[in-house]
């Protein structure tokens, strides 16, 4: 970074916005100055990490309360027999809609918007890594949660089930752009959740106070670290199966068409990799959260912690191999459902060592029944509930018989409701004096939770009863003489009692923002860094950065914050404007570099509208546009680099406590490089789902082998492998020449150059091999398969040409030296990658057509 401000207002005019506290120091007014978020239309400018925080929370409770007035549209169809409430079609884009809002547009960036605010204040850091990925994700996720609701309420909701399964949702059965809107809305969507996996990951394991070793992590970091390496392995599959089925709804390629090679079985795989990984995605934050609040509120340090973490792990890991238990019923062989039942019972495990380790903290411990602590009570009771028909629904036999009833809803919201959202309210009673600076206050918080409980429980645990009874879900309407009647007409009931509930609980919360009393710091008496800040937190949270040395920094060093107050720590003299945080080593948490975080900018703002441009011109079908709209897109991003690095190297600077510490501009492996590396990791699980669809419909799918057989021209082959293979051996020369005596000149810009001009040449390679040497992929989806990987090549090989050619410029603006080589060490891992994935396609390719014969060996 520069020495002086980077797109932020000018010192005066942030001097004048200076809103610190009477007495403050003048260290603490310089910071406030310099890490200020301005009122009005400037506050849209905001990177920093609390005021997006909060941003996410506001939004998801407010998707929560749409999807929570779907969920009482379909209530009140139900409530009797052969209602005429709503008709069905209208009925099935509120169905539609109440689980994409609740799955997509509420749980997954509710826990976002709380690891987003909170994790910063839990670790001893400033920010996150990357307060402009922040916003650009927070803003995809606003304006695609956008498209969606103006969908519903113009009548263009997607109706085949938010699950969208095909043909069902094929363009032949759901003609129209309904299902449009869900595949490129909810994939607009996911680019927040990959950017927050990233971002997350980066921070949790780079950014922290000095002394905090992975050991010494607060558990909720745990927890959060573990969920997003989940999603950076989960969410691909999706966002892959969504641009396959919207390339068959557009282009008429025939990957989920049987007819014509391809099958509908391949979504389902697809989304499932997806589905159910995403269901201990939403449950492990809340149980963060649960980790987190609990001790504090039993007075007892929490029991297990090292149990605790493995315990993580192994429902991140035994996550993704239970996808299958929600396809028992389609004909998959006994071997199989055999062996994913047996993976769905023994996730149990884990899940068990968590709650019994609660329950141990909570017995060991002198809990207050407050609030927070009834609905953590609440929360045993109906997720343990939830666990129970799980594992019931893990047992073939019993799944097939109750498989499509409502017993499968009612185990559903007792597992999501139960796991996450009496979590969620625990800790918005808990941390509501954080947030706001005032004192809860628990009379109609009680009565919440009673409406709130009671009425869940009458709604779905009747529902058990009535999927036992044999009632389909998803149905607009049921007949009378079945028996189902009164269970769903108690079901209504309690469905408006819940609702009544949440709104007493939003109430609440609104007055008590505006009439609460103050509240004085850590009213809980708590053991994390969290509590160590202002409350509400200032925008730089830390005077100075501590260093930590155990698990409860606030029980172990009482005058912890009376130390940090007083400046004693890292970066507590502000200078240059910069916004500073400490580096640390992944595992000791020792002090590695000093991280410059970025200032107010739009620039994620306007890149986030111009993606939905692209997103728009696509379910509008405005192609001519797509083209223009993605060099916009592609412009500013490359805008983002323009502020980013410095032109001159300045040599360690102090750290504090007699520290002297390089800037992150002058270490090879900058959160930068590390975000780099997890999106190609997210990026491989895309490439990995690729080769899984193909191999599946090649094993499974009929209308194989296809009319032809793609023999891939070496002509064209080998000279595209060898253009990969080149772009990133270049770029190896190119860092090996800015390390030389001859810097950024000569040798190392004609090798970046060279590179530019090699990808340029793959992508024309990969292209021509589509247009020149392939059947129509229309006709079968060997051929749309084959396309793909071609594709999947020109656009790694484009992104490469770009990249190289942002090294070119910055080289020549004086960004890259000897001493700051981060930029083409990031160049060098998307080269390198897009070598290995390249080879990788064009040897499945190659070996495909011997693999077809071998089809009939290979299944049953």
């Amino acid at each position: 970074m520069s020495d002086t401000p980077i797109q932020g207002l000018p010192a005066d005019v942030g001097a004048a916005l200076t809103q610190a506290p009477k007495g403050a120091s003048s260290a603490e007014r310089e910071l406030e100055r310099i890490w200020h978020t301005p009122r009005g239309w400037g506050r849209l400018s905001s990177v920093n990490h609390t005021v997006l925080g909060r941003r996410f929370i506001i939004a998801a409770f407010v998707f929560f309360a749409i999807g929570g007035a779907l969920a009482m549209l379909i209530r009140a169809q139900l409530a009797s027999p052969d209602s005429a409430f709503v008709g069905p079609a209208l009925y099935n884009q509120i169905f539609t809609m109440h689980g994409t809002v609740m799955m997509f547009l509420f749980a997954i960036p509710m826990f976002e918007g709380l690891a987003i605010y909170f994790l910063p204040k839990m670790l001893g850091a400033r920010d996150l890594a990357f307060p402009r990925l922040t916003a650009l994700g927070f803003w995809c996720y606003v304006f695609g949660g956008a498209i969606l609701i103006v969908a519903l309420l113009a009548g263009y909701a997607p109706d085949s089930g938010w699950f969208m399964y095909t043909p069902l949702s094929s363009g032949r059965h759901s003609p129209g752009i309904n299902a449009d809107v869900w595949l490129l809305g909810v994939t607009f969507v996911e680019i927040s959740a990959i950017a927050a996996a990233v971002e997350l990951t980066v921070s949790i394991l780079k950014f922290r106070a000095p002394g905090m070793s992975l050991q010494r992590m607060p558990i909720f970091a745990w927890y959060i670290l573990v969920t997003a390496g989940m999603m950076l392995i989960g969410f691909p599959p999706l966002i892959l199966g969504s641009v396959l089925l919207e390339l068959e709804r557009a282009f008429d390629l025939p990957f989920f068409d049987p007819t014509r090679g391809g099958d509908s079985l391949l979504w389902q795989h697809l989304f499932w990799l997806f589905g159910h990984p995403e269901v201990y995605i939403i449950f492990l934050p809340a149980a963060g959260m649960v980790s987190t609040i609990l001790p504090v509120l039993a007075r007892k340090q929490l029991l297990g912690y090292s149990w605790i973490v493995v315990s993580i792990m192994a429902m991140g890991f035994l996550s993704f191999g239970l996808w299958v238990h929600h396809m028992f019923t389609v004909g998959i062989p006994h071997l199989a459902q055999a062996f994913f039942s047996a993976a769905s019972g023994l996730v149990a495990i884990p899940t068990g060592v968590q709650i019994f380790l609660w329950i141990g903290t909570l017995m060991a411990g002198r809990p207050k029944m407050s609030v927070p602590m009834l609905y953590l009570c609440g929360f045993f009771f109906v997720f343990v509930c939830g666990g129970l028909t799980g594992v019931m629904l893990a047992m073939v036999p019993f799944d097939w018989q109750v498989h499509d009833t409502h017993f499968v809803v009612a185990h559903m919201h007792y597992v999501l409701v139960g796991g996450f959202i009496f979590p969620m309210l625990a800790a918005a009673y808990y941390y509501l004096p954080h947030f706001t600076g005032r004192q809860p206050l628990y009379g109609v918080g009680k009565l919440a939770f009673w409406l709130i409980f009671i009425g869940f429980n009458a709604t779905f645990f009747i529902m058990h009863v009535t999927g036992l009874m044999g009632m389909p879900r998803r149905w607009a309407s049921f007949p009378a003489g079945f028996g189902w009647e009164i269970p769903n007409l108690v079901s209504s009931i309690g469905g408006f009692v819940t609702a009544a509930g949440f709104a007493l609980f939003a109430v609440d919360m609104l007055f008590q923002f505006r009439f609460g009393k103050p509240s004085k710091p850590d009213p809980w008496r708590a053991e994390t860094l969290e509590w160590a800040t202002a409350i509400p937190p200032r925008a730089y949270a830390f005077l100075a950065i501590p260093t930590v040395s155990s698990r409860a920094p606030l029980r172990d060093d009482p005058m912890l914050v009376e130390a940090m107050s007083r400046g004693e720590g890292y970066l507590a003299t502000p200078r240059h404007d910069w916004q500073e945080t400490m580096v640390v080593d992944m595992a000791t948490g020792e002090p590695d570099h000093i991280a410059i975080l970025p200032r107010l900018t739009f620039l994620p703002l306007w890149t986030a509208l111009a993606i939905g441009a692209v997103v728009l011109s696509l379910l509008f079908k405005v192609y001519l546009a797509t083209p223009f709209l993605l060099v916009l897109v592609v412009g500013l991003f490359l805008l983002w680099s323009k502020d980013s690095g410095r032109r001159s190297d300045i040599g360690p600077v102090d750290a504090g406590l007699g520290l002297r510490l390089p800037i992150h501009a002058e270490v090879e492996r900058p959160a930068s490089w590390w975000g780099t590396l997890f999106l190609l990791f997210a990026d491989g699980t895309v490439f990995a789902s690729l080769i899984f669809g193909a191999l599946f419909l090649w094993l499974v799918a009929p209308g194989w082998p296809a009319p032809a057989v793609v023999d891939l021209p070496l002509a064209k082959a080998v000279p595209l492998a060898v253009a990969t293979l080149a772009a990133a051996v270049l770029v190896r020369l190119a860092l090996r020449g800015v390390q030389s005596s001859s810097g950024c000149l000569g040798p190392a810009t004609l090798a970046l150059t060279a590179s530019v001009v090699a990808q340029a040449a793959a992508v024309a390679l990969a292209v021509w091999i589509i247009l020149a040497d392939i059947p129509a992929p229309t006709s079968h989806a060997y051929f749309a398969v084959t396309a793909s990987f071609l594709a999947y090549i020109a656009l790694h090989a484009g992104i490469g040409a770009i990249l190289s050619g942002l090294h070119v410029w910055r080289c020549l603006a004086g960004y890259v030296s000897a001493g700051r080589t981060a930029d083409i060490r990031i160049g060098i891992l998307w080269q390198d990658y897009t070598a290995v994935t390249a080879l990788g396609a064009l040897a499945f390719l190659v070996a495909l057509p011997w693999l077809v014969p071998l089809r009939e060996l290979a299944r049953p």
